[in-house]
């Protein structure tokens, strides 16, 4: 006999049904299936035999001694890879409080969150580019780089371009976790079991990070978008935490308006999509996209669309999107790329849009955005629109940059496993922290030279001015030190201070400091040319320059309106590179 005796199920899993209110949802829109990868993820598998209890030890034939959970990750939900597997003895025994019984069966429990988090990372989108080449392996990521010692044919033929060691998208992973087991054969020897316990459920977890004293864990109301409207309850926001954001349109709800420069090539949303419209698949037409509208200060409005990111969704066909996604998007939000790549809103069955608009003119001095669905009904001949993200905020910059130092503007990764960015524009400073190699050696007898003529005594020998080997002299020449530096390290070091910042500002903006990938925005002779020999993949002669940040100081600049300001301190991921001696 090699199966298991008895039943085995599932117990705690990160969707597990309970009536907990911790959520703050039905549970039967399963609303904890966007987890972050950083939060606990718990399974656990129930062995039920009899009246078995957990305190009493397995002597029977069939009876679990190990479970073998074999923990997958795929970013398609096709092609899953095995990151790991974990032998499992029991749990320790639980004991009732007022007569120390066990409850009845065993179990065996893992918590797989610290194996799934290291296959997360970040996903960049080039500067001025509308989203990524692929959703499965998008952006610029933390993970392997493409090497290029393979040629791309066989035999030696090909371009040196590789498919090898290319990093999936490093924002999101579907996770499944299935079983197996170790049990007693009838010698009761352990033996493998021929019984499987498949994956409960597949779940998308993402590179966040919740605090334990103020977040929710459960993303389904927040952060996970899906065919359902936008409702007080449901808010639906994109993965930042910036406070530029409302549930619905109304603007003096809204905590913040981001500030964005015209001359901002770089600036995105990214959110996570779980299904698009499923109730009305069967119709012939739909668009997905971000919605936005410029308002002018003498009250008029200009309504635009992006829809970059549909490149990454999956087609049905010409006309209609497939109703599972589950994946990660991006867009471009930025002022520049906006008036670039912008169109009018439209309707029919054209795709993609094909009336531009460069929406953001002089006069314009705010834009808002958000995600929306638009349908075609058939049976009443009417289009339908779904608005299934709150509303951002934006405000447009048009300061004259100071010309001695330029803004600094930071990408980072934020807490939401999404990119964020600001710029601040106060009191630049740079510098450079040096340190020295120094080795010291025993200083030239001064007393003998080498000369050409005029012998002092015997011993000397006279060289004519042609014999000379080189210009190097015996004696006590003073150009060599007895001491020298063997080598010079150097960092390049910035400090730049924010505008006053509101409570609600300053708390988004910590997360700067809080990060493990922070960049500043460059234009570089480096990055201009690396970036003009492929100007679709690098349409921006901006570079991200990766910055590590040093300090945490925040300056109370307006106590009684809670008003503070952050000197941000960083030095550069590349050292300064000098000579060895």
């Amino acid at each position: 006999m090699t199966a298991v005796s008895g039943t085995v199920e599932w117990g705690i899993v990160p969707t597990n049904n309970t009536s907990s209110q911790l959520a703050e949802m039905s549970w039967s829109a399963r609303g904890n299936k966007l987890k972050s990868a950083n939060d606990s993820l718990r399974y656990q598998v129930q062995w039920l035999y009899g009246g078995i209890t957990e305190a009493e030890e397995v002597t029977l034939e069939g009876g679990v001694i190990n479970v073998i959970f074999k923990v997958e990750t795929s970013v398609d939900d096709t092609n899953f890879t095995t990151i790991g597997t974990i032998k499992k003895s029991r749990d320790v025994v639980n004991k009732k409080y007022d007569n120390e019984s066990a409850p009845i069966g065993h179990r065996f429990t893992i918590d797989v969150s610290r194996l799934v988090s290291d296959q997360l990372s970040y996903s960049l989108c080039p500067m001025n580019k509308g989203t990524w080449q692929s959703p499965f392996y998008g952006g610029m990521n933390g993970g392997l780089t493409m090497q290029d010692n393979v040629i791309s044919g066989t035999g030696g033929v090909g371009n040196p371009v590789s498919d090898y060691n290319v990093s999936q998208n490093g924002t999101f992973r579907r996770l499944r976790v299935s079983a197996t087991f170790d049990i007693l054969d009838s010698n009761l020897d352990i033996v493998t079991s021929t019984t499987t316990l498949n994956s409960y459920a597949t779940i998308s977890v993402i590179n966040s990070v919740n605090q334990f004293e103020r977040d929710d864990v459960y993303y389904y109301g927040q952060f996970l978008i899906n065919q359902n409207g936008v409702t007080s309850n449901l808010p639906k926001r994109f993965l930042t935490r910036c406070p530029n954001w409302y549930y619905d349109d109304t603007e003096n709800k809204v905590a913040y308006h981001k500030s964005v420069r015209m001359d901002d090539d770089a600036e995105f949303l990214q959110w996570y999509v779980d299904v698009l419209q499923d109730d009305v698949s069967t119709e012939p037409y739909e668009y997905s996209e971000i919605y936005g509208v410029a308002y002018k200060e003498d009250g008029s409005t200009t309504e635009f669309i992006l829809a970059d990111f549909n490149s990454l969704l999956a087609d049905k066909n010409p006309t209609q999107f497939e109703t599972i996604q589950r994946r990660m998007l991006i867009q471009n939000v930025s002022p520049a790329f906006i008036n670039d790549n912008a169109y009018t809103p439209q309707l029919g069955a054209l795709r993609p849009y094909n009336v531009s608009v460069s929406p953001i003119t002089s006069n314009v001095y705010k834009y808002s955005l958000n995600f929306r669905g638009r349908y075609y009904v058939t049976t009443t001949t009417t289009w339908v629109t779904i608005t299934q993200s709150a509303t951002n905020w934006y405000e447009i910059d048009r300061e004259t940059k100071n010309t001695a130092y330029e803004y600094v503007r930071f990408h980072w990764l934020n807490s939401m496993g999404g990119i964020d960015s600001y710029t601040a524009k106060r009191s630049v400073v740079e510098g450079l922290t040096i340190s020295r190699d120094v080795v010291e050696r025993k200083s030239r007898d001064r007393t003998w030279y080498q000369a050409n003529s005029g012998a002092v005594n015997s011993a000397e020998v006279n060289v004519a001015d042609t014999s000379y080997i080189s210009d190097t002299m015996r004696g006590g020449d003073l150009y060599k030190g007895g001491r020298e530096v063997l080598g010079v390290n150097a960092e390049r070091v910035q400090s730049v201070y924010t505008d006053p910042l509101n409570m609600s500002v300053s708390k988004w903006l910590e997360e700067i400091m809080l990060s493990p990938n922070v960049w500043i925005e460059k234009d570089t002779d480096a990055t201009a040319r690396g970036n003009l020999a492929n100007p679709y993949l690098r349409p921006s002669t901006k570079g991200y320059i990766p910055v590590i940040i040093t300090n945490n100081d925040i300056e109370t600049v307006n106590q009684e309106n809670g008003l503070v300001r952050f000197n941000i301190e960083y030095t550069f991921g590349h050292k300064v590179q000098t000579q060895r001696n």
